[in-house]
């Protein structure tokens, strides 16, 4: 609509028969309304479809927990895995259970083009006691980096563990979210 005013004015002002090339021009031009084309950026490499996470460990009074998971795969915007927590030397406080941490494309899109990012989740242990999970991803490159996992195992005792991740999806199918 707005080309159309353009040539239609630049017709009237300068005397020229403006309205062939304008009404190419109109039909070429994409609706307002129209949803944008998929593009390269809409569809995630295929290596965001799973994240491995190394074992941290963090301390305690008088002792450590050591936190083990296998890869998470993503599924939408969440990555979800499995946990061991080994408490030492408290071994009847260990625990496993499962694990989701919540990331949208945007925010690996901003991951991979190195920006920290700061992501929220959950974890229940295999008694179904909930736990609350958030963190921060800092890139070291656009597959791996350092990441603070902090879980809330009661409202008042938080753990903090440090480690690193890194994306290991094959080649296979784009991951989508």
């Amino acid at each position: 609509m707005r080309l159309r005013v353009v040539c239609a004015s630049l017709s009237a002002i300068l005397g020229l028969a403006l309205a062939p090339l304008c009404r190419a021009e109109a039909v070429a031009a994409p609706a307002a309304d129209a949803p944008p084309p998929e593009t390269a950026t809409t569809v995630l490499a295929p290596v965001f479809g799973e994240a491995t996470v190394e074992t941290a460990k963090t301390s305690i009074y008088v002792g450590s927990v050591t936190l083990a998971m296998p890869p998470f795969q993503r599924g939408g915007a969440t990555y979800a895995s499995t946990y061991s927590a080994r408490v030492f030397p408290y071994f009847f406080y260990n625990e496993s259970g499962r694990i989701a941490i919540d990331i949208p494309d945007a925010d690996l899109r901003r991951l991979a083009a190195g920006e920290t990012i700061h992501f929220t989740g959950r974890a229940e242990n295999n008694d179904g006691e909930p736990r609350r999970v958030e963190g921060r991803a800092v890139p070291a490159d656009a597959h791996s980096g350092r990441i603070k996992v902090r879980v809330w195992v009661t409202s008042k005792i938080e753990l903090i563990f440090n480690t690193t991740y890194r994306f290991t999806g094959d080649a296979g199918e784009p991951a989508r979210g």
